[in-house]
C-alpha cells in the first residue's frame, strides 16, 4: 500500500512474474502504476507491505534489489550533453565495471540497439527514438535480470514504438524479465504474457490477453461478400447454425447491406472454417472472412467504465 496523506494510491497490489517473461502492467493515468513501480524498484518506501525481486526485498535488502534490476522510466534520463558511448560508460563505472568489460559491454549494446554509428555522437542530436534506445541500454549495462519499463514508448512515433518493441522481444528472448507499464492497449497485447489491469490504486483484472478479451465478450465471424445481392442467400444459411458456433443455442446475424457483410458470433477459428464452407458449398463468393475478438480496450472500459482518471500526487505533492 502507498499512501499520500489521505489519498490511497496504492491498495492491495500483489502479482508475481516468472523469470523470462512480460508482466503488462495496465492502467490510465492515476492507476497507481508508476507508484507501483517506484516501491519496486525501492524509490519510493511503501506505507505497508513489501516486494520481492530477484528474491530480495525491497525494504530489507535495497541494495541486492538494486543490483538485481534496471529501470527505464517516462523520460530518458541520459546526458545529452555526452556521447551515446560516454552515457554507457558513466554508468557502467557507478557499478563498478572494469573498462575492458566496460568497452566490450557498451560494444554489445551499440550494437544490440542499433546505435553503433551514433555511439560518438552526443545525446542531444538523437531522434526521439535513439534516445529512448540509449536510456534502454544504460538501464542494461550491468546486464540485470530484472528490467522495469515505466510506459517506455511514450512520446515514441510508430515506427519508433515498434523498433522498440523489436528490441524488447530480444531481451525476453535472452532471458530477461520484463515489468511494463503502459497505456497503450497496443503495446500490453503486443508484448505482454500476462496483464494486471490497475485502477484506482487496485488490479481490478488478472490474466493472459487472450483470457481477459474472453471476459469482454465472444469473438465474432464477420464475412463480406463480393455481391451484395447475395446476403439474404447468405443469412438464411447461416442463421440457422449461429446457435451452435456460439454454444448459446440461439444467437442473431447482424446484416450490414451498405459494407456487404454479415456478423455472426463465435467460439473460435474452427467456426470460422465452418462459415467458410458453408459459403464457398453455395456458391457464395466472399472479399473476406476473418475472426474479430475484443480487443485489450473493449476489456477496460468493460471493467472501468472510463478510459481516464486524474494523475496520480508524487510525494513531490505532499
Amino acid at each position: 500500500m502507498k499512501r499520500f496523506g489521505d489519498f490511497t494510491a496504492v491498495d492491495g497490489v500483489s502479482f508475481s512474474v516468472p523469470a523470462g517473461t512480460v508482466l503488462g502492467m495496465l492502467g490510465p493515468n492515476g492507476a497507481g502504476k508508476t507508484t507501483t513501480v517506484r516501491m519496486m524498484t525501492t524509490l519510493s518506501q511503501p506505507t505497508s507491505g513489501t516486494a520481492r525481486i530477484n528474491g530480495f526485498d525491497v525494504r530489507e535488502q535495497p541494495g541486492q534489489v538494486r543490483r538485481s534490476m534496471g529501470l527505464t522510466g517516462q523520460a530518458a534520463t541520459v546526458d545529452e550533453l555526452l556521447t551515446g558511448r560516454e552515457n554507457l560508460a558513466m554508468i557502467g563505472g557507478l557499478y563498478g565495471i572494469g573498462r575492458r568489460e566496460l568497452r566490450a559491454r557498451s560494444d554489445e549494446l551499440l550494437e544490440q540497439f542499433s546505435l553503433t554509428e551514433a555511439g560518438d555522437k552526443v545525446v542531444r542530436d538523437y531522434s526521439g527514438g535513439m534516445r529512448r534506445r540509449i536510456d534502454l541500454a544504460v538501464s542494461l549495462i550491468s546486464a540485470p535480470p530484472v528490467l522495469f519499463l515505466d510506459e517506455p514508448t511514450t512520446g515514441l512515433d510508430p515506427h519508433s514504438r515498434n523498433e522498440l518493441w523489436d528490441v524488447l522481444r530480444g531481451l525476453v528472448a535472452r532471458g530477461t524479465t520484463l515489468v511494463l507499464t503502459t497505456q497503450y492497449l497496443e503495446e500490453a497485447d503486443q508484448l505482454a504474457d500476462r496483464i494486471v489491469v490497475v485502477d484506482q490504486g487496485r488490479i481490478i483484472a488478472d490474466g493472459t490477453p487472450l483470457a481477459l478479451k474472453d471476459q469482454a465478450g465472444s469473438a465474432s465471424v464477420v464475412a463480406t461478400l463480393t455481391h451484395a445481392a447475395d446476403l439474404a442467400t447468405a443469412h438464411a444459411l447461416i442463421a440457422p447454425i449461429a446457435g451452435g458456433l456460439s454454444g448459446s443455442g440461439s444467437a442473431e446475424v447482424f446484416l450490414d447491406e451498405a459494407g456487404r457483410s454479415l456478423t455472426l458470433p463465435a467460439g473460435g477459428l474452427a467456426d470460422l472454417t465452418t462459415v467458410a464452407q458453408l459459403l464457398d458449398e453455395s456458391g457464395i463468393a466472399v472479399d473476406d472472412l476473418s475472426l474479430s475478438r475484443p480487443s485489450l480496450d473493449d476489456v477496460f472500459l468493460s471493467l472501468t467504465g472510463h478510459r481516464t482518471a486524474p494523475d496520480e500526487p508524487t510525494e513531490d505533492e505532499t
